[in-house]
């Protein structure tokens, strides 16, 4: 059997190649020889200096620093254009470490625009526009705010919170003077002094009002009182005429 297929291999290389068996052998050893002879030169491709940036993704990353409370402004130094600071963004004030997705938030990623922000507004409406990289999240609808929940539950299990965002309270014009509100009282106008006064005015129409109601329900009360006597006083009926009878009873003339 093996025989038989040694000369069946045997004819086939005569018939395609054109070349004898022993010849043929000899140019497919020379062939691998020369292959590698060369690769052993030039080295294998496993040698190859890597790129600095594949090395440094594969370097551990450093462990969470928690930064407390700081403002937008200071938020800012953590948009990843530092190597050595952590990458950072805040949701709804609440600021997560982002430095193990680097490659989506860093710089030159689909996000890099909302890392060093609080991005709340951004990511509600799915928006890359400068006027939503707030934390404003006033006036949005009830599917933006479902998306921007699962936002946060997103980013609530995936990264570590490190901080908050510090609400700045705008001051208002009282308190920037520091004048106390009693002098709204001081400005309100005075009544004239000469003549009644408004209170007292108004005074004496109530008591005015309440003398009269008092009288037209006392006058109600003494009327109801009699029409209840008069229902209530027993009538006297006529004897005359269960004594005499009907037929005695006198008889009226015209004249």
């Amino acid at each position: 059997m093996a025989l038989q297929l040694w000369e069946t291999l045997k004819e086939a290389i005569t018939a395609y190649t054109g070349l004898s068996p022993t010849t043929f052998f000899t140019v497919l050893a020379l062939f691998f020889a020369i292959y590698y002879l060369v690769s052993g030169l030039f080295g294998s491709s496993d040698n190859h200096p890597r790129p600095r940036s594949f090395e440094e993704q594969l370097e551990p990353l450093p462990p969470p620093v928690q930064v407390g409370e700081i403002t937008e402004e200071a938020l800012k130094a953590y948009d990843g254009s530092d190597p050595k600071k952590p990458l950072l963004m805040a949701i709804k004030g609440q600021i997560y470490d982002v430095s193990q997705s680097r490659m989506f938030y860093g710089p030159g990623g689909p996000y890099a625009l909302f890392a060093g922000k609080d991005a709340s507004r951004a990511l509600a409406k799915m928006s890359f526009e400068d006027k939503d990289l707030t934390g404003d999240i006033s006036g949005l609808g009830p599917f933006e705010i479902e998306a921007l929940q699962d936002w946060e539950y997103k980013f609530m299990s995936k990264y570590v919170k490190v901080g908050t965002v510090t609400q700045t309270v705008p001051v208002t014009d009282g308190e920037s003077t520091g004048e106390p509100a009693e002098s709204t009282d001081r400005d309100a106008p005075k009544p004239d002094e000469g003549g009644p006064s408004e209170s007292a005015a108004v005074k004496n129409d109530e008591t005015r009002s309440s003398t009269v109601s008092d009288k037209d329900c006392r006058d109600i009360l003494l009327a109801a009182n009699e029409e209840r006597e008069q229902r209530t006083r027993p009538r006297v009926p006529f004897p005359f005429p269960r004594l005499l009878g009907a037929n005695h009873l006198p008889a009226f003339s015209d004249n």
